[in-house]
């Protein structure tokens, strides 16, 4: 049986031309209605990553603009509603979903469809959905998806036991802090790469060691680890191949088309893992973070917090790249919203 939702429109953030934060404006769009097999989230929360940034002003690494068009359109963006992730309350239940019922608290990642900006989303009731922390506020809870999946990703290519060395290049930002809390809780020796004023922040979420990026290179200091995981994309193999201990990986979160082509060969010739590939995530890894939350073994990072009406504002502070975990949408109140036309 197909349940619907009471209300017709919704207010939702939207762009129409890539470019600046200020295309981004809200509206009214029509309320989705649910499919077979999906469920309709009033949305509480989402965030506004990078993700958001780059598909927002077409900030494309090098050589990945005509594979990126695919997602987020050639001329114009395919898909006006960004957010990758969403928190909230399931709304209606489209016609043979039981898994999850009206009224349930769920966090979901709508990852390249998006969708997380608006006051209602979509999403299939079979993909990376679960029931929030019940431990966790909404805003809370929405913290754990973006980062935290992204994290677990790329870290299911390599083994982390505990003594194993990681070092984590952007530890300050959404994945980096997640990852810093995934490889801890499983018993890594964590150095974070981050600058000197995040120093308290990594430390407090497990971070063992704090290199400031302002004022050492950490590929000089002879220093070898087991894992690289790069944040940021400026730790390509040839920079730190030599930091990085036989059998030993370097994760790139982020990398250009360059750095795709060269990843195997490396792999091969130096028998040490390069990769760009974050893995194939789902329900299941996203309870996995759920039930970390829930016993205090992953806490939610929250630099800033603003209201949907404030959408303009949030994706400046984004832009900075000066963010500190995640940056936070509220979206549930909007009731000073002011929308174009």
């Amino acid at each position: 049986m197909t349940t619907k939702s009471t209300k017709s429109t919704m207010t939702a953030a939207v762009y129409r031309r890539f470019g600046a934060p200020e295309l981004v404006g809200l509206e009214q769009r029509p309320v989705p209605s649910p499919k077979p097999g999906e469920v309709l989230i009033r949305v509480h929360a989402s965030t506004v990553s990078v993700a958001d940034h780059r598909s927002r002003a077409r900030d494309i690494p090098a050589g990945l603009g005509m594979l990126a068009a695919v997602h987020i359109g050639l001329v114009r963006p395919s898909r006006p509603v960004l957010g990758m992730d969403a928190a909230g309350v399931i709304e209606a239940v489209g016609a043979g979903v039981t898994s999850f019922t009206p009224g349930d608290r769920v966090i979901a990642m709508m990852g390249s469809a998006f969708g997380g900006h608006a006051e209602y989303v979509s999403v299939p009731a079979g993909g990376t959905i679960a029931r929030a922390p019940a431990n966790l506020t909404l805003e809370e809870a929405v913290t754990l998806v973006f980062g935290g999946i992204t994290a677990q990703g790329f870290l299911s290519k390599v083994a982390i036991r505990p003594g194993t060395t990681v070092l984590v290049n952007g530890a300050s930002g959404a994945v980096g802090t997640a990852a810093i809390q995934l490889t801890k809780q499983l018993g890594a020796d964590v150095t974070a790469v981050t600058s000197g004023r995040n120093t308290e922040l990594v430390t407090a979420l497990g971070a063992d060691h704090v290199i400031d990026y302002t004022r050492e290179d950490f590929t000089g200091n002879g220093a070898r680890f087991d894992v690289i995981v790069d944040c940021v994309g400026n730790a390509g193999f040839e920079r730190v191949e030599a930091s990085i201990n036989s059998g030993g990986a370097l994760l790139l979160v982020i990398a250009d088309l360059w750095k795709m082509l060269r990843s195997r060969g490396q792999s091969r010739r130096t028998g040490k893992l390069v990769t760009w590939d974050g893995g194939t995530v789902g329900a299941a890894d996203l309870a996995h973070l759920v039930s970390l939350a829930e016993s205090g073994r992953f806490q939610p990072v929250i630099d800033r917090t603003y209201d949907l009406v404030d959408i303009v504002e949030a994706h400046r502070y984004v832009d900075t790249g000066r963010k500190r975990g995640n940056v936070v949408l509220r979206v549930t109140d909007v009731s000073r919203t002011r929308t174009r036309q």
